[in-house]
């Protein structure tokens, strides 16, 4: 994996945000691979396709590309507010490569987020466009990843470092059972997930985790029995590789970010 851009191929173009599009789409096509199947190569949507920029020929995974220069931030700028939100909730939503490039035209993050942490909890409204815009009265929105759980950011980048591939997909594979689930049920699997991000430590305890009964009580205003819940999504979040029980209330972390 080249983590620099084919700068040869911003020849004829003036615009800077044209000259980016250009230049990291050439790189995740000549040098990513697919997350969930390994499949060297990805395959490029015709131009303006409104749901996803690249796809897998081998496992049919689509994927969407967002750009910026610089570190990478909390939020990405999208488009349209309403059109992403009913793309989430759509059974064609694709899954979300972010990717974070350096003055030097370098790579520094390239992560995808799986879809099924795409949730309207995420997605932040911006104000309307003022009067006096082209586009007067448009909403756009911004994507909060820090929202989203540490499970759902599968790095094959990071801070220039390049992911070995066997955990990308490992970390990419182990997430796919929440696309089997309901709104609801998946719901409470992500907000565990969340809870034990919050928890500074690498191992953590049962009480640590209660600790957050009342903020889950709150979104769940109807449920009697939030510390049965919290158990449940720990087994859960268990049996599925994503942290490790110790014993005697006591659970790990499992982490990827190796390099």
């Amino acid at each position: 994996m080249n983590l620099y851009f084919n700068i040869n191929l911003a020849e004829g173009y003036k615009s800077n945000t044209q000259i980016a599009r250009r230049l990291t789409e050439d790189w995740v096509l000549n040098n990513s691979y697919c997350p969930s199947c390994g499949e060297i190569s990805l395959n490029e949507f015709e131009n303006n396709r409104p749901v996803a920029d690249f796809y897998c020929k081998k496992c049919n995974e689509e994927f969407e590309l967002k750009i910026k220069g610089g570190k990478l931030s909390s939020t990405i700028t999208d488009g349209a507010y309403n059109t992403m939100i009913e793309r989430i909730n759509s059974n064609n939503n694709p899954n979300f490569f972010f990717l974070k490039y350096t003055k030097e035209l370098k790579v520094n993050d390239f992560l995808i987020i799986p879809k099924q942490f795409f949730t309207p909890e995420i997605i932040i409204k911006r104000k309307p466009l003022s009067e006096n815009a082209k586009r007067a009265g448009w909403i756009g929105c911004n994507i909060d990843i820090k929202r989203i759980a540490d499970t759902g950011k599968v790095f094959l980048v990071k801070n220039s470092k390049i992911i070995e591939q066997d955990l990308v997909k490992e970390q990419f594979n182990k997430t796919l059972f929440l696309r089997e689930k309901s709104d609801n049920a998946k719901g409470w699997v992500l907000d565990v997930m969340n809870c034990v991000d919050l928890v500074i430590n690498e191992t953590f305890t049962l009480d640590e985790i209660y600790k957050f009964e009342k903020k889950l009580k709150l979104k769940y205003p109807n449920n009697n029995h939030i510390k049965d819940k919290i158990r449940q999504q720990l087994q859960l979040l268990r049996d599925k590789n994503i942290i490790e029980f110790v014993g005697r209330g006591i659970y790990k972390k499992i982490k990827y970010e190796k390099i």
